[in-house]
């Protein structure tokens, strides 16, 4: 197929709906669910893989690989930053494997469910602090990504106090307009901030990720380097995504106040509308990205070694065959957890009890707490985050 014909997958194409994936994708998955995409203006034609089942197949796959060195990978852009390896999420066994087994103990939804009463006092704290301030407030620097901050902060044993340092480079590995400089330049701000901290855990060890941490590189299970890495990974992973799940959850609920009382019906009904926000929402927009390692059929595809394959998460998400009804929101939707929106297979996300867990609490305590609050500017005035790989909103001003 020619470059002519064959059509263009960009982050910042319109939407119909913002909370709605681009009709176009959801158009080739009805018609063409494997297809061939133009990417970096033409000069890589990878496949768009967008079928739930599809989508599964390939993110389940060891046919296929998250390493993004190959000349084939279809990066979300072509002067991408190399990655270190301990960025782990972009790496293939062995070295996955391992880092992925380092951290295993520490995001174990026992630990997680350990964390949950310090989740709800941290909630109502910040949501008492922002009910004291005038309206209207921007609920995203009042609330939405100072929680999660706090909660990876804990959980880290990084201190807080340092959030304005980390959040602004954190910014950096999301945005697509960053350039390599910017990135590098943010990626060793924040390697050397771990870093020290890393090493101060080994005189006074704490009941924490950086600990643990320090403890695999003592015993050789890690290089001091990789720890450092898997450390800002997890810092900037652990409050970026989940600070926009919650902007983008509440101002999902505000436009459907019919829904909401589904997250007061008990814990396990909760947990049910919270997958299915999840599932409705899909914020990675711009995709999980893998290349074949070798010869594979998906489908009636026939996709060759070397490549490129992208799952729209959204899209596949979207699926009338797995979903009825797939473009409304039904928090009571009885197989919402099918969702592919925390990827599928061994790569799938590490943090998802946590997403879980502070999604679960902080929404019913927020329209508990405040029931009359809505949006204090029309829909479109709302500015939407396009060009980065997590889909958000870059304020939300609210009133109660």
């Amino acid at each position: 197929m020619s470059s002519a014909t064959t059509p263009e997958f960009v982050l910042t194409r319109p939407r119909n709906a913002p909370l709605a994936p681009p009709p176009q994708y959801s158009r080739l998955r009805d018609e063409q669910p494997i297809t061939r995409v133009t990417i970096w203006e033409g000069r890589l034609s990878p496949w768009l893989v967008t079928r739930w089942e599809d989508a599964r197949a390939v993110l389940g796959s060891p046919a296929f690989s998250s390493d993004p060195t190959s000349a084939g990978f279809p990066a979300p852009r072509e002067n991408m930053p190399p990655l270190p390896p301990g960025f782990f999420a972009n790496s293939d066994a062995p070295v996955h494997t391992t880092m992925r087994r380092a951290l295993t103990r520490e995001f174990m939804v026992k630990r997680i469910e350990a964390l949950r009463p310090a989740i709800t006092r941290t909630t109502g704290e910040l949501l008492d602090e922002m009910s004291r301030a005038p309206a209207p407030v921007d609920f995203v620097e009042r609330f939405a990504l100072p929680l999660p901050s706090l909660v990876i902060c804990d959980l880290l044993g990084v201190p807080y106090e340092d959030h304005d340092f980390f959040q602004s480079h954190s910014k950096t590995f999301v945005d697509l307009g960053t350039t390599p400089e910017q990135f590098t330049t943010s990626w060793d701000a924040l390697n050397s901030y771990l870093s020290q901290l890393i090493a101060a855990k080994r005189s006074k060890p704490g009941d924490d990720v950086l600990t643990g941490l320090a403890e695999h590189v003592d015993a050789g299970t890690v290089t001091e380097r990789d720890a450092t890495d898997m450390a800002v990974f997890l810092l900037f992973a652990g409050h970026e995504t989940t600070a926009n799940m919650i902007a983008l959850s509440t101002l999902t609920l505000l436009q459907h106040p019919e829904q909401i009382p589904h997250l007061f019906a008990g814990p396990a009904q909760t947990a049910i509308a919270v997958e299915e926000l999840l599932r409705y929402l899909a914020i990675v927009h711009g995709g999980l990205r893998r290349y074949a390692l070798e010869d594979v059929r998906v489908g009636e595809v026939a996709i060759r070694a070397g490549e490129g394959v992208i799952v729209p998460l959204h899209v596949a998400n979207r699926d009338p065959e797995v979903f009825a009804d797939p473009d409304g929101l039904d928090l009571g939707r009885a197989n919402a957890r099918h969702h592919v929106t925390f990827g599928y297979g061994v790569h799938q996300c590490l943090g998802q009890p946590l997403a879980r867990a502070e999604l679960q609490i902080v929404l019913p305590e927020l329209f508990r707490r405040l029931p009359d609050l809505r949006i204090a500017v029309p829909l479109e005035d709302i500015a939407f985050k396009q060009n980065t790989m997590v889909y958000g909103v870059e304020e939300l001003p609210v009133s109660w």
